[in-house]
């Protein structure tokens, strides 16, 4: 399982459930939209920190950010 996909699904779900843009999730998070983009592509390999940041951003609990989901789940089978 690729983590930097697997947090980057959990934070774009996340992020769309709040009916958030990137931009409005960078401005509250304090990272730059293009991270946020390039973080959700999986393209990222973000630190403990930048999980946690993100959490209090959206509103979850750090853990929620690296749940498998169901593609996930898939994938491993």
């Amino acid at each position: 399982m690729d983590m930097r996909r697997l947090v980057g699904r959990n934070v774009l779900r996340i992020r769309k459930s709040r009916d958030m843009t990137q931009e409005q999730l960078a401005e509250v998070s304090g990272f730059s939209q293009q991270y946020i983009s390039g973080l959700e592509k999986g393209q990222r390999n973000p630190t403990v920190v930048t999980l946690y940041e993100l959490s209090l951003a959206l509103s979850v609990n750090y853990m929620d950010l690296l749940k498998p989901d169901a593609q996930a789940k898939r994938e491993r089978e």
